[in-house]
């Protein structure tokens, strides 16, 4: 694929979350396909930043900085026009909002052939008139877009008044690694992972979790990630007087570990573009109580991987909670059933099949 020219994928980083490791994962295999990638950062200067640098360019992936002094940095536009005419890539893959901005538009004025911007996740700055409006103007200048689920495109569809149908879909993949380990617990042990943000859904879950600890004695839930929302987590588990029973494990790498030492991961996030922790789990044969919004649905298989449940609401989550906790035998069924279905449908290389296609057909389609 060489002959196709440099691909440049583009995103602002500030550590390693969903997009930046389906990234870790999709670049690599690309270059081992053939496709001449390259990555180029913006960034704050944020240590997450150079961690995802470390990462990628130990995986063989070349990468590039640009800083940026502030969310519009006419600067930042003007180093970012030089590097795209000193390195001319044939194709330009854009990720997340700063990329799509800066990317787009500098792609256009130096005539890039080929503009891709995939959209990642739900954000509440999207739901701003203003923002919708200049969102969708920005996207008229990428030839192809690509969403993480078909939740996600309805959202943007829905709040931003994107066309739906006109997004490829490309499910995030995940790589399998080795036979998981059953869970050997007698204590039905829960595991939350996500950034510590109101939008994971933390504090839903912890009001679930002091119901159902009320009617399964000894239950259990770890929380794993860090972020602004931590102290009012521990105040709120103090206040529901669950702190014992609530374990704060911090960031945790891989978080394929804290999976294995969990019987059930719960996602109650009030929105979520695919679900990655999901599949995480799913691939590691544990049973899935999730939020029914975004890309969870298409995920999860309601009453065969896990449980979906209406989002910010306790009660039902409450009662999916007790219902797979009390039943250990047919939680580890489900999981069993999760990780078929993961390894079926969402391997990295179903991923990296469709990016291909897609790249192909974009640049038939320009030459």
């Amino acid at each position: 694929m060489t002959g196709n020219g440099l691909v440049l994928h583009l995103q602002k980083v500030a550590g390693i979350s969903g997009s930046e490791a389906h990234l870790l994962s999709l670049l690599p295999r690309l270059k081992e396909r053939g496709w001449d990638v390259r990555f180029l950062m913006l960034h704050e200067h944020e240590p997450g930043a150079w961690e995802f640098a470390r990462e990628l360019t130990g995986r063989g992936i070349p990468l590039d900085a640009i800083s940026l002094a502030a969310d519009v940095d006419p600067i930042a536009f003007l180093r970012l026009g030089a590097y795209l005419a000193r390195k001319r890539p044939k194709i330009l893959h854009t990720h997340l909002v700063h990329a799509d901005v800066y990317g787009q538009l500098t792609g256009a004025l130096t005539g890039i052939p080929v503009r891709v911007s995939t959209k990642h996740g739900f954000n509440e700055f999207r739901e701003n008139p203003g923002f919708a409006l200049g969102d969708r103007a920005i996207a008229t200048f990428a030839h192809t877009h690509i969403a993480i689920s078909r939740g996600l495109a309805r959202y943007l569809e829905e709040v931003e008044g994107f066309d739906g149908a006109s997004f490829e879909i490309v499910h995030y993949g995940i790589e399998p690694d080795g036979a998981p380990r059953p869970y050997e617990g007698d204590v039905p042990r829960l595991l939350c992972v996500g950034r510590l943000i109101p939008i994971k859904g933390h504090i839903v879950l912890m009001r679930a979790f002091a119901e159902a600890r009320r009617r399964i004695p000894g239950l259990e839930l770890q929380i794993a990630g860090r972020g602004p929302l931590e102290p009012a987590l521990r105040a709120l588990a103090k206040e529901l007087e669950i702190e014992d029973a609530v374990h704060f494990l911090g960031y945790v790498a891989p978080v394929q570990k804290a999976v294995a030492d969990a019987a059930i991961v719960v996602v109650p996030s009030m929105g979520e573009g695919f679900g990655m922790v999901a599949l995480e789990a799913m691939e590691r044969a544990r049973p899935v109580i999730a939020a029914e919004i975004g890309g969870l649905g298409e995920l999860v298989q309601d009453g065969v991987t896990g449980l979906l449940v209406p989002p910010g609401e306790a009660d039902p989550l409450v009662d999916a909670i007790v219902r797979l906790a009390g039943d250990l035998p047919r939680a580890r069924a489900m999981g069993e059933a999760g990780r078929r279905r993961a390894l079926e449908h969402f391997l990295q290389t179903r991923c990296t099949d469709r990016t291909e296609l897609l790249y192909e057909g974009a640049l038939a389609a320009r030459t």
